[in-house]
């Protein structure tokens, strides 16, 4: 049995207009963005979404509001999103509004096949009218009936082939029972394993509530950055990765080479995130996240963390960049006047790692060059970098400038000139980025 579908959009192939459709979440943890950016695309109309919540003005079930996919809303909270205030109170959209715990409820009781039961909450306020009322224990209560959909989208953290889930910590939420209420439910997770990967004690969802899934889409080229970045990784190196993009180099080691994973708030030896329920508060990376230690990890205080690092025990860092230029020059702390990220411990690692490597887009947002004849900002670090991986090329830094040694796929070396701010040699063997 395998329930994994291609990607997103194979997913929510069949939702028809004027599906029912429960999406998970609490605020913007646990939202399925990837199919929900998919049924966006697919254009589905007269949607009755059920949500306890539509994200935020820019993210989340807001997409499908303002592509006026969205007939009706059922929901507990409007929240900060005046999007969806503002199309309520213009009448564009049918709003039915559920107490919290009340909307938690319709929906177990939807997935458990019970048609209806009795709550004290809400009792002589709008919510009851029109509704039954009966007396128990002296008290009076108010009948809702189980909430069910055509579709559920959730969130979750990790998935196997047979549809068995795992959430992480706050984004289990309304995920579960919404896998019971829907006649089809689709999983979107960070991380599909094997069968019998998954601890049968962890398991939140089993499989027979879950018809179809797949993983959290990449940005493709954000996957061949680092699929590209961790080529560079040798067998027995210690290897430093910076916050963000780089974070991702460590699911990409090749084959064949093993590494040992140096984090500079002390720690040698970093494994992967932990399973829900293991997490241990004093055991995080440089990036704050818990995670795990392997069989040879070694502790120690920062003062020796940055002793490794400067004085040259670290093989490698891959570090993110915001500027690089013909000289190996980097910029990655700090946009004057719009943003300050701080230096943290890359200016240690970029002057005593052997060898820098940075991963980036080729182009800005507006699609203004990154990689530059002089950094405009201010500096992480001088004549230190030796690899610029982007999603166009792969560019080497030599004493006499900036060679151009691989490109992706899907360009020419003209194309990656020009969105290049300073000039490139071109290797006489350029070839084609390897993942």
């Amino acid at each position: 049995m395998n329930k994994v579908v291609r990607d997103a959009a194979e997913a929510v192939r069949d939702i028809p207009d004027g599906a029912s459709i429960m999406v998970s979440g609490f605020g913007l943890c646990g939202i399925p963005e990837n199919l929900i950016a998919a049924l966006r695309a697919k254009g589905s109309k007269g949607l009755t979404v059920i949500s306890n919540n539509a994200g935020t003005n820019d993210f989340g079930i807001t997409f499908l509001l303002l592509s006026k996919q969205v007939k009706k809303m059922i929901s507990t909270y409007v929240g900060e999103n005046k999007v969806f205030e503002k199309m309520a109170l213009a009448g564009e959209i049918e709003v039915e509004l559920n107490p919290q715990g009340t909307f938690a409820e319709r929906m177990r009781a939807g997935g458990a096949g019970v048609p209806a039961f009795f709550t004290p909450t809400g009792y002589g306020t709008l919510i009851a009218e029109n509704k039954e009322v009966r007396w128990f224990d002296g008290r009076p209560h108010v009948m809702e009936t189980g909430l069910r959909a055509d579709y559920a989208l959730v969130k979750a953290w990790k998935g196997d082939p047979q549809g068995n889930l795992v959430f992480r910590k706050t984004m289990r939420s309304f995920g579960p029972v919404m896998a019971m209420a829907a006649r089809t439910t689709i999983a979107e997770v960070e991380e599909i394993v094997p069968p019998g990967a998954l601890d049968p004690d962890a398991i939140v969802t089993p499989g027979i509530f879950v018809q179809r899934g797949g993983g959290v889409e990449t940005d493709p080229k954000r996957e061949r950055i680092v699929r590209r970045a961790a080529r560079e990784m040798r067998d027995g190196y210690y290897v430093n990765l910076g916050i963000g993009m780089p974070t991702l180099a460590a699911n990409y080691v090749p084959p064949g080479i093993s590494i040992v994973l140096h984090s500079e708030n002390g720690m040698l030896g970093v494994g992967p995130y932990p399973e829900p329920g293991q997490e241990d508060p004093d055991l995080i990376n440089a990036g704050k996240e818990t995670v795990t230690e392997l069989p040879g990890t070694s502790y120690f205080s920062s003062a020796d963390s940055f002793a490794m690092v400067r004085g040259g025990h670290v093989d490698l860092t891959i570090l993110g960049a915001l500027q690089v230029d013909r000289e190996g020059n980097l910029a990655n702390w700090m946009i004057p006047g719009k943003m300050v990220k701080g230096m943290g411990g890359a200016m240690d690692l970029v002057s005593g790692a052997k060898r820098v490597v940075v991963t980036m887009e080729h182009t800005a947002k507006d699609g203004t060059p990154k990689i530059l004849e002089h950094c405009s900002l201010p500096l992480t670090g001088r004549k230190c970098v030796n690899v610029i991986v982007t999603d166009m090329a792969v560019i080497e830094v030599v004493p006499e400038g900036l060679v151009l040694k691989e490109i992706a796929p899907d360009t020419t070396v003209d194309a990656v000139r020009k969105a290049t701010g300073t000039e490139l040699k071109v290797a006489p063997d350029v070839g084609t980025m390897q993942g």
